[in-house]
């Protein structure tokens, strides 16, 4: 498959927005801004495109162990960590290292994520010093600090003053002189601070990140999509295998339904992406052990929205984005988001749907215990009398799963 790096960039940058609309309740754009920010100095000290290119996906990427970190510490003291308590961990970094091992970059870039809060005279987590610091970590480290400290999103003169004496000030302190002097001259362009604006960061950020293809085999391209979902599982205690075990389904069906290797592939990347919009739903909703009152329900039912708004913009992903995001719709139009019925939905998004509803009566959630076999598919049978669901396929997880 043709598949487009950029493209995927983009949709995990959006995955990445939905963890901040829950930790912040807002999007503040954080990975974005630090992006622009690195990309704009590492083009004042000629990186070569391969370079760029790297240094632009591991910025938009660097925060990707927030979602996993968060969850580590919610088990452990049943209270989320606020973003300050996420910033001041190095779990977050060595998470998103780890997170990131099957992405194709261009260049070396071992452990750039690990060390992006590394400070040049050695204060950081890791206590690494100068030039033992990775240089695009340190590029990322000025960034990520300018992004948080200020708002970028409606800089104006005097947020601009201030953060370049910040910077000056902490030369050789956080930063080194040549990421300093890199910056500062970048900073004196006007369209520098007009693109972090929040009207156009988005627009910036599409105009960077350098276009490029790669020929890979879907196989290899599941093992790249799993950043999300390790991202997605991470949501909640209750849905930590969520994504992959239905994957694991998908892949038995695929089997028992002769399907191809390509399809079957398709499927499995769609199941570990199908839950990618609940990265924008509260987890005080998701985890939340009572009745959910009639506010909260629609929030939960936007999550297949957002999944198809994350995955919709990459090429050759049409069919796996249809079937991530039907699998709330039913046979006779009453679901959601679109009110998809039998004639729009194809056999593989009716095969998502009634797997994901055998998953999830099979898990645990905070208002019941999981659900054993015959329990699960006595639910099925009845959403299939129902004109719900499709009849031929819960007969055959009868079947296969019993």
């Amino acid at each position: 498959m043709l598949f487009s790096m950029n493209e995927f960039l983009m949709s995990l940058s959006f995955a990445l927005d939905f963890v901040e609309m829950d930790i912040l309740g807002r999007t503040s754009n954080h990975g974005k801004r630090v992006a622009y920010i690195a990309y704009g100095i590492s083009k004042q000290l000629d990186f070569t495109k391969e370079e760029i290119s790297d240094l632009v996906a591991l910025a938009l990427l660097h925060d990707n162990g927030v979602c996993e970190y968060s969850l580590h510490k919610k088990m452990e003291s049943d209270k989320a960590p606020n973003m300050k308590d996420i910033e001041n961990s190095k779990e977050h970094c060595t998470i998103g290292e780890e997170n990131i091992k099957a992405y194709p970059f261009f260049t070396q870039v071992k452990n750039v994520i690990k060390y992006h809060h590394e400070t040049y005279n050695g204060e950081g987590f890791f206590k690494l010093k100068a030039e033992e610091i990775p240089l695009m970590s340190q590029i990322i480290h000025l960034a990520d600090l300018i992004e948080i400290n200020f708002d970028l999103g409606n800089n104006n003169y005097d947020t601009q003053r201030e953060i370049k004496e910040f910077v000056t000030e902490n030369e050789n302190v956080k930063f080194s002189s040549t990421i300093v002097d890199a910056f500062i001259n970048v900073s004196n362009r006007k369209y520098f601070w007009m693109d972090l604006n929040n009207n156009f960061i988005n627009m910036a950020v599409k105009k960077i990140i350098p276009e490029y293809y790669l020929e890979l085999p879907l196989e290899q391209i599941y093992n790249i999509t799993k950043v999300f979902s390790k991202i997605i599982d991470s949501k909640s205690k209750f849905t930590q295998r969520h994504s992959a075990d239905l994957a694991e389904k998908i892949s038995i069906m695929a089997g028992f339904y002769n399907l191809n290797l390509d399809e079957r592939t398709k499927l499995i990347i769609a199941a570990n992406l199908h839950d990618i919009g609940k990265l924008a739903v509260p987890n005080s909703i998701l985890d939340n052990p009572g009745k959910l009152d009639k506010n909260e329900f629609e929030r939960i039912k936007e999550h297949t929205y957002y999944t198809r708004i994350a995955l919709q913009d990459i090429k050759e992903f049409e069919q796996i984005t249809e079937w991530a995001s039907n699998h709330h719709e039913t046979l006779n139009g009453t679901g959601y988001p679109y009110g998809f019925d039998s004639e729009y939905l194809d056999f593989n998004s009716r095969l998502m749907a009634c797997l994901d509803i055998y998953q999830a009566l099979t898990e645990e959630r905070p208002y019941r215990i999981a659900l054993i076999h015959s329990e699960a598919m006595k639910i099925l049978y009845g959403m299939k009398d129902a004109g719900l669901i499709d009849g031929v396929i819960v007969n055959d997880i009868e079947k296969v799963f019993k």
